[in-house]
């Protein structure tokens, strides 16, 4: 499989889009043995090592991608084996048992998209303190209770480009509101404190008002019926910002062949494919996303990293991703990947993911 190594672009293509799908589909099948078939004791060390990831829930097409390249960057790190265990819904507590598993397997790295920061805390302190590396990667865990947190972008730039995006939209003043995914997603809430704090404090956004939250849960009947609601309750809506793929994707069906369509914009973050047929009946203008692939790539080799012992996750250690490069650990345990890009009708065919 190809990333977008040269990472010249902010996102690029990612080479072979059946080669992607070929990847996701084998990282959900565990390699040279799963986590049921080690028992207990320390994690293994050199050539050894098992990496596992933990996504918020199985079956996502955005975790898909994600798990392509933490698939790709696992082997070419040179962990031993590699698998992804995970919950079939994206609740609070879903993901501890799965925790517990790879602690008691012995496996040496946990990567995981956190659905709570804090309901997985006392597993993953458990996981560590018998010698597993926690790399936090899409949305964080708490501080606390992780190594490294691999982030696709910084946050606040995800929040204003999704806050300019909608503002150009509605032209500049209407009622807007945000469709997320669960209400405790570190990264979602992160991003929506941005975006409500920039349209407090921009002038430019003064007449722009956020009168909704909801919550699809990463589900793709929900995050429908969500988008429906909103229209409902809120007649006069003008915008609806979505910062998930499954809940765009969802309400972009939604739009598409109600009486909102052209009326009600819609942004957000989103996959090419899946908003493909939205931009092209003109439902979505722009929206906005960053490689996904490359955001499990890097995780893969920092965890790597981290059970080689070459970084401790302080400020200022650097590692190497393969061939997208070396990768600095910034205030918090945070490595940023890359920045996100912006589509639209001109721009959309480029893109194969």
């Amino acid at each position: 499989m190809m990333l977008n190594r040269k990472n010249t672009g902010p996102i690029g293509r990612l080479g072979s889009l059946v080669a992607i799908t070929a990847v996701a589909a084998l990282a959900l099948t565990a390699c040279d043995g799963g986590s049921g078939s080690a028992g207990g004791g320390s994690p293994a060390a050199g050539g050894d090592q098992k990496i596992t990831f933990i996504p918020k829930q199985l079956n996502n097409p955005y975790t898909d991608v994600v798990l392509g390249g933490g698939k790709t960057g696992a082997q070419e790190a040179g962990f031993a084996s590699s698998q992804v265990v995970g919950p079939l819904e994206a609740s609070a507590s879903s993901q501890v048992s799965f925790i517990n598993a790879e602690t008691q397997a012995g496996t040496n790295v946990i990567v995981i998209a956190a659905n709570d920061p804090d309901a997985v805390c006392t597993a993953l302190g458990e996981a560590r303190s018998a010698g597993a590396k926690i790399v936090a990667f899409d949305s964080d865990a708490n501080p606390d209770c992780r190594d490294l947190f691999i982030s696709q972008v910084v946050a606040k730039e995800v929040a204003l480009i999704q806050t300019k995006l909608i503002a150009e939209q509605i032209g500049g003043s209407g009622e807007i509101a945000v469709l997320s995914a669960t209400a405790n997603a570190t990264n979602q809430n992160e991003w929506i404190k941005f975006m409500e704090e920039e349209l407090a404090s921009n002038p430019e956004y003064k007449d722009i008002k956020l009168v909704a939250k909801v919550y699809g849960d990463d589900d793709d009947t929900k995050s429908f019926q969500e988008a429906q609601g909103l229209m409902q309750a809120h007649p006069n809506l003008k915008g609806i910002i979505s910062p998930t793929t499954v809940g765009i994707a969802a309400t972009g069906r939604y739009l598409s062949t109600s009486a909102y369509k052209g009326k009600v914009a819609l942004t957000g973050l989103g996959l090419p494919n899946e908003m493909r047929p939205f931009v092209k009946d003109g439902t979505v203008k722009e929206f906005a996303l960053w490689d996904p692939a490359q955001l499990g790539y890097v995780a893969a080799f920092a965890g790597k990293a981290l059970a080689d012992g070459k970084i401790t996750g302080a400020v200022g250690d650097k590692f190497t991703a393969g061939e997208l490069g070396e990768r600095t650990i910034e205030e918090g345990g945070l490595v940023i990947v890359g920045p996100p890009t912006v589509f639209n009708a001109e721009n959309i065919d480029k893109y194969q993911f």
